[in-house]
């Protein structure tokens, strides 16, 4: 692949695409990039007044609509109120928060990263055409999945294990997610992509003095949010894409760079603990 950039991206007129946590960072310059090759965007944001402020800015193209992760009343009521959707795009996140349970009493970083996306992705998936794009990160291969303390109620806790926790579901997810589709020869794919080191908001939520330190590094390793985008738009949009592959940057250890191909760890691809994770997620949020 030589790179692939937003003017490869192809003529999106008619399809309608939801992406979480477009306020900002990454979901901001998705949904800016496929309004501009003509989708329908849906602004899934918790914060509905910023998403305003970026739908405005965008155009006609760009709605709100106001979508809690952290509250599964929320997602249920946002996905009650989607009459279609092309495409999925799973961005919203949190990374290396201390410890906070959300709504529904789960840790906040599986409870957000994960929990809330697989719930609204099981919810909406009568109404996906197309695909739907997960996002994980590099730091899945920290992560190890607690299948019997996924919320951290018995263990120490520690923000960047469970931050890794988190990104490992999402890729057991979207792997286990495109197993299940393919059986049920479904042709919706199922995608993951990570940004690399990409200069956003999240690196200044922990709360601790590692805001200050990467504050630092952002300018030095980090690139832009805009070319952090490219793999999730990848993911999103090109035909050439392998069903439950995983996209990321191509270069300097894959921290930044253009769109390809990439690889994640051994444990990502246990299918014996991503089938648990599954039923486990399916009772944690109540679905099947």
């Amino acid at each position: 692949m030589t790179a692939w950039t937003t003017r490869d991206i192809p003529d999106q007129q008619g399809r309608t695409v939801v992406v979480t946590g477009a306020n900002s960072g990454l979901g901001e310059q998705t949904a800016r990039a496929l309004a501009k090759a003509g989708a329908d965007v849906v602004l899934a944001c918790r914060d509905v007044a910023k998403g305003e402020d970026v739908a405005a800015s965008i155009g006609p193209r760009a709605q709100v609509k106001r979508l809690d992760l952290a509250d599964l009343a929320s997602v249920r009521e946002f996905a009650a109120g989607i009459e279609k959707v092309d495409v999925l795009v799973n961005n919203a996140g949190v990374m290396a928060v201390p410890l906070r349970r959300t709504a529904d009493g789960f840790e906040m970083q599986i409870g957000t990263n994960h929990l809330g996306h697989f719930a609204l992705t099981n919810l909406l998936l009568d109404r996906i055409t197309d695909r739907v794009v997960t996002v994980s990160s590099a730091m899945h291969r920290i992560g190890r999945i607690g299948l019997d303390d996924l919320n951290w109620e018995r263990r120490r806790y520690d923000r960047w294990l469970a931050y890794g926790q988190s990104k490992l579901a999402n890729l057991l997810f979207a792997y286990e997610l495109q197993r299940r589709l393919t059986a049920q020869g479904s042709t919706v794919l199922s995608l993951a992509a990570h940004p690399g080191y990409a200069r956003t908001n999240l690196q200044s939520r922990t709360e601790s003095i590692q805001d200050w330190m990467m504050n630092i590094s952002d300018p030095i390793i980090g690139q832009s949010a805009e070319k952090g985008a490219l793999p999730l738009l990848y993911a999103a949009t090109s035909p050439d894409v392998v069903p439950g592959g995983f996209y990321g940057p191509d270069k300097f250890f894959e921290m930044r760079g253009h769109p390809h191909r990439v690889r994640s760890n051994a444990r990502s691809h246990d299918e014996t603990v991503a089938r648990q994770l599954w039923e486990l997620s399916e009772r944690l949020c109540s679905l099947t």
